[in-house]
């Protein structure tokens, strides 16, 4: 089965986001696009039941009129996701994507993805999705269950594309970060595009010995690479190296034991993916 670029657009403003971000990954990697919009059948809040206060015949009228609204709704619903995906279809196109797919599913994101992912090179997903609070600061609770459910590269985004001109690697010498530099090596993601790799910690020998075999492995590759050790809190010490650096996107391994994989178990990945202004790509 064909791995492709997978962008999963919803409502929120960060859609046009998405959009031109798995338009520019498709072209990169040369791989087929697909647009995905998922009709979460579950409601965000609860109804009021008024059922039980309420006469047999009347109660059963009741129902009769929330089933037929409840259908109602889903077939608004269907209608809006396929004027969303015809919409992204079209701007992909303007941006040279050729043919991209659309498809729409019933259910919920995560069951929806967890199911796809064996399609998925690469999965783009807007920050927060349109059920999330509108603050600027809060990280859709659909993005922290997909990064936690998946096994795939996810590449989170803001809602203004702006081309990869620097890259930062979050790396602590770890199985998943090592990954992370052999494919940032490789990948024609980043052709051309220099390099930065960060290990937060103390200026040890080993540190210093995971540092120079990442900068000589992307030099290899024909990447300028440019590298740092840096003692201080993970998420701080990164924050600042990227606005010293005017770094466009940062790559980090999302789970393990260490400090920095560390981030994005509990709480903390919501601090560090809500504080990101730019793109993160999150390797599994």
């Amino acid at each position: 089965m064909t791995e492709q670029v997978m962008a999963a657009i919803d409502g929120s403003k960060f859609s046009e986001g998405v959009c031109d971000y798995a338009a520019w990954a498709s072209q990169a990697l040369g791989a087929p696009l697909t647009f995905l919009h998922v009709n979460d059948n579950h409601p965000q809040t609860a109804e009021t039941d008024l059922s039980g206060n309420l006469g047999l015949g009347a109660r059963e009228h009741l129902l009769e009129e929330l089933a037929q609204l409840d259908e109602k709704r889903a077939k608004v619903a269907q209608e809006q996701g396929r004027l969303m995906l015809k919409a992204a279809r079209e701007r992909a196109v303007e941006r040279g994507v050729d043919d991209p797919a659309v498809r729409q599913r019933n259910g919920t994101l995560v069951e929806t993805l967890e199911e796809l992912q064996e399609e998925i090179r690469l999965l783009v997903v807007g920050k927060r999705g349109e059920t999330a609070h509108q603050d600027s600061g809060h990280l859709g609770s659909n993005l922290e269950r997909v990064v936690r459910t998946l096994h795939r590269p996810i590449l989170m985004v803001p809602d203004t594309f702006r081309r990869p001109e620097r890259v930062l690697l979050a790396f602590d010498g770890s199985k998943t970060t090592r990954k992370g530099v052999e494919m940032l090596a490789r990948s024609p993601l980043f052709d051309g595009v220099p390099v930065h790799v960060v290990i937060v910690g103390a200026e040890t020998g080993d540190n210093r010995s995971q540092l120079d075999w990442a900068l000589s492995t992307l030099r290899e590759a024909g990447h300028e690479a440019e590298g740092a050790i840096r003692a201080g809190e993970v998420e701080a010490t990164l924050r600042a190296y990227k606005q010293e650096h005017n770094i466009d996107l940062l790559v980090m391994g999302a789970y393990g034991h260490s400090r920095i994989r560390h981030l994005l178990v509990g709480s903390t990945t919501t601090a560090m993916l809500r504080n990101a202004r730019g793109p993160v790509l999150l390797l599994r």
